[in-house]
């Protein structure tokens, strides 16, 4: 470890008010990995050099870095000791971001497997979340997130009926391509168009003159179910990560997405603002 990790490491450590130490040091110790002061893959000082470096208890060291293994920024290999990680886990979950940007970041690309692209009546859910009435028409895109070949999320995402029609064109459901709705074309589940397959949100965040946000993501748990279990290649009884995405425009609800993450996805982190 280089003479300057060990000065940043070692500076007095002020727990704001009400913060345990735990969390002082873990902050002071993520905040060494992240400016790579701990460079990826480099072992760590014992519990008890960093106990002695921060001036704290070992057992404030030991409740410290299981909270870092947790967030996925240390590794453990028993009997030799704990290992930044080898990549950080991907900050961004509350950014308005297309959920295969967000499994995928720089460091792996996440290919969209589009199931379904149709006309669904919106249901007491989803309606209020696009800002429709229920049994209103509303599109319904489905998709496997697959991640090096591996099935790893399963999105749905729903946006009002009249999302792809331009100014000026044809009145009714817009349930056909020819008649100025954009997005019926780039909705074909056959993959019989130019456009590269990506969720409903990249692309019409890609749209000029689509402004959207401000978004927010909620998080839960839940389990699979058989149905998007054969998806994910899971149990039935799989514990699920499930993030739904709520995204505004012009002030109003617009889109509303639901992503079922595997276990096998690795660790996400929550970026939070005030």
């Amino acid at each position: 470890m280089s003479d300057t990790a060990v000065q940043f490491l070692s500076r007095p450590l002020g727990a704001q008010q009400g913060q345990p130490l735990r969390v002082a040091a873990y902050s002071r110790i993520a905040e060494a990995i992240r400016t790579k002061l701990l460079p990826p893959g480099s072992l760590l000082p014992t519990e008890t050099e960093l106990g002695v470096m921060m001036d704290v208890s070992r057992t404030v060291i030991r409740e410290a870095l299981m909270l870092l293994e947790e967030d996925g920024l240390t590794r453990a290999r028993r009997g030799v000791g704990r290992f930044v990680a080898d990549s950080l886990p991907r900050i961004g979950i509350e950014k308005i971001r297309p959920f295969d940007q967000l499994l995928g970041g720089s460091e792996m690309d996440v290919q969209v497997k589009r199931t379904l692209a149709d006309f669904q009546p919106a249901s007491e859910f989803v309606a209020p979340g696009i800002g429709v009435e229920p049994n209103e028409d509303c599109w319904l895109w489905e998709s496997v997130l697959i991640r090096n070949g591996e099935a790893i999320g399963h999105l749905q995402e729903n946006v009002p009926a009249g999302t792809g029609r331009e100014p000026g064109s044809a009145s009714g459901s817009g349930k056909t391509a020819d008649d100025g709705d954009w997005l019926a074309a780039a909705a074909d589940p056959a993959g019989r168009t130019s456009l590269a397959p990506k969720t409903l949100l990249e692309i019409l965040a890609e749209r000029p003159g689509m402004t959207l946000g401000p978004g927010e993501c909620q998080i839960s748990l839940s389990t699979a179910g058989p149905s998007r279990a054969k998806l994910l290649d899971l149990r039935p009884s799989d514990p699920v990560l499930v993030l739904t995405q709520y995204v505004r425009r012009a002030g109003k609800p617009f889109y509303l997405a639901k992503c079922l993450v595997a276990a096998k996805a690795g660790h996400l982190s929550v970026m939070q603002s005030s």
